[in-house]
């Protein structure tokens, strides 16, 4: 999965990358700046972990 399809599941399940960088402990200006390069995949399983998370509070 890349990060371009990692923020297009996040905008499909309703979750906002602000959130997903609330939950890393990080502005959101940094997180995006992040998404910039390709991220490694312990990292991209986190933030899946925490889309999940974030969905079923958004629902």
């Amino acid at each position: 999965m890349t990060n371009q399809e990692l923020k297009l599941k996040a905008a499909g399940e309703g979750v906002k990358l602000w959130q997903i960088a609330e939950k890393l402990g990080m502005a959101d200006c940094a997180f995006s700046r992040k998404l910039r390069r390709e991220l490694p995949d312990e990292e991209k399983e986190r933030i899946l972990a925490i889309i999940e998370e974030l969905k079923k509070e958004v629902k």
